[in-house]
């Protein structure tokens, strides 16, 4: 069983950084192509074609990732711990070959452009390389306390605590667009910001002034609390009859 989780994981950190090749090679040429004076977090000029295939690169990463889990495990909670460690090891693999092959970024406190589903998402660099880590320790914990080896799976109070904190985590991420959308009122037509010559304005000059540290921190703290709870108290069964 040992040698089998470990060759599953091995594997899977192949493939996962395979895979975060691809995506820095993808970023690469957009970066050349709109950014050939230096990158920024504002959208440059990008076609609303682009951006559209954009938005379902990212979508068909998600698959991509989301499959690889769901092979890897054999059961939900399995499937979905293969998911966030393959996940973190894309991330931080994505970062690794950006840093090699055009020496970016110079500053682990320098802004990037995380997602782009539902709303774009900024931080700092180190912020989701952190989060990657919490994904991997939190992999590891589900992993080796499968309960086809240990007979217990993590509580409901440590998923309530670890969910709460990527809530709080992914609103420290999108507030800066949220407040945009908000504050201009793009709600009201959602399905059509895209085209939107106001919100494209503001995409196109927009750079984040600070990142919440004191949010994102405090939702890192909730994790690591449900973590550690799950660690510490092993006997209660959340997913019972799954």
């Amino acid at each position: 069983m040992r040698i089998q989780l470990f060759k599953t994981f091995v594997l899977v950190t192949i493939f996962s950084a395979a895979m975060a090749f691809l995506e820095s090679a993808v970023v690469i040429y957009l970066r050349e192509l709109y950014y050939p004076n230096g990158f920024t977090v504002s959208f440059k000029d990008m076609s609303i074609k682009v951006i559209n295939v954009e938005f379902f690169r990212e979508l068909a990463t998600l698959i991509m990732l989301v499959s690889l889990g769901w092979l890897a495990g054999h059961n939900r909670h399995t499937r979905f711990a293969w998911f966030l460690f393959a996940f973190a090891v894309w991330d931080i693999f994505y970062y690794i070959w950006l840093k090699l092959f055009i020496n970016w970024p110079s500053s682990i406190f320098e802004w990037d452009i995380l997602f782009l589903l539902p709303v774009t998402w900024l931080a700092p660099v180190l912020a989701p390389v952190i989060c990657s880590i919490s994904m991997i320790l939190l992999c590891l914990v589900i992993i080796t306390n499968d309960k086809l080896r240990t007979g217990y799976y993590i509580s409901k109070y440590s998923w309530i605590l670890i969910i709460s904190g990527a809530l709080i985590i992914y609103a420290s991420f999108t507030k800066d667009y949220t407040s945009i959308i908000l504050k201009h009122g793009f709600y009201k037509d959602l399905g059509n910001i895209l085209q939107n010559p106001e919100f494209i304005n503001i995409a196109n000059i927009y750079i984040p002034k600070s990142f919440s540290w004191g949010r994102f921190w405090f939702g890192e703290l909730l994790i690591l609390a449900g973590i550690i709870k799950c660690l510490v108290q092993k006997n209660i069964s959340f997913f019972t009859g799954l």
